[in-house]
């Protein structure tokens, strides 16, 4: 991990079993699967529910920063605690919740290399006893907006043409072929298809086979090979927005990247503006 641009970022499996009981140390499982926390954890890792915690119920947009604040502070999470985020499917929501937490201005926030998948992999021991963590204050930053993209930046800057758009879906979904992955109700958006001038670099070509991140050079060539440099504005999209978050973690905390923005509205909002361009 040391050729990454910020290897404090991320954190191996072995890391987690010999320091994840540590005083200073919080860790969090965010999944995909809501239900796969109670059956089996990291000890001591409390479950954060990514469809009632991390957005808000009545109006489209992320958790508030008073909700932030609450769902910190109920966690026995502290300012100045180190956060460590895993989770299944290679990390998909950790890698959304790392986002939201360096929105809100958390400082020391990681992800474990691999997520629940590796951990399995390896034999660690999993519990299903909810810690019950004494609640502290928290106090959010306002959101960081140069890290988040809205429909209307989108749509000016793909009019101007100065920007480097990635759609990180599958090809199926970037072709128009499906609205969602295949595995997921096939909902959320009019239209099929993808933002005009953007470059498909799915995901999960970021990952090796046992789910830790490839290198930085073979990232490097990945991103690069398709146009995304870092020399100008960059912007991740799919979705619902957690898929691009891992690209975002990617570009920014492994590659280095500056200006790079998460379009969390991504396909399931660009898909159904009026007046919006697509490309099939």
């Amino acid at each position: 991990m040391a050729d990454y641009a910020h290897p404090e970022s991320l954190v191996s499996t072995e890391w987690v079993a010999e320091h994840g009981a540590d005083s200073n140390i919080r860790l969090v499982e965010v999944d995909v699967d809501t239900n796969a926390y109670e059956q089996g954890h990291i000890a001591g890792a409390v479950g954060w529910n990514w469809q009632s915690q991390l957005q808000q119920s009545v109006r489209r947009d992320l958790a508030s920063k008073e909700e932030i604040e609450q769902l910190l502070g109920g966690s026995g999470i502290g300012n100045d605690a180190t956060v460590i985020l895993y989770g299944d499917n290679n990390n998909w929501f950790a890698a959304w919740a790392f986002w939201q937490l360096k929105y809100y201005g958390h400082k020391d926030v990681r992800m474990m290399n691999g997520g629940r998948a590796k951990w399995e992999a390896e034999g660690r021991p999993l519990t299903t006893d909810v810690p019950s963590p004494a609640s502290t204050s928290y106090t959010a930053n306002e959101g960081d907006q140069s890290i988040r993209a809205y429909r209307d930046q989108v749509l000016s800057l793909v009019n101007s043409g100065s920007v480097s758009l990635v759609d990180v879906r599958s090809p199926a979904e970037f072709s128009g072929e499906l609205l969602a992955p295949a595995n997921v109700p096939q909902e959320g958006s009019q239209r099929g298809g993808h933002i005009p001038g953007a470059a498909n670099i799915p995901w999960g070509q970021a990952v090796d086979e046992d789910g830790t991140f490839k290198s930085a050079d073979a990232l490097r060539d990945l991103y690069g090979g398709k146009g995304i440099d870092g020399n100008q504005e960059t912007i991740a999209y799919c979705r619902i927005g957690e898929r691009s978050s891992h690209t975002w973690f990617v570009l920014t905390q492994l590659l280095g990247m500056g200006n790079v923005r998460n379009y969390d509205g991504s396909w399931t909002e660009w898909g159904s503006i009026v007046g919006a361009p697509i490309e099939k």
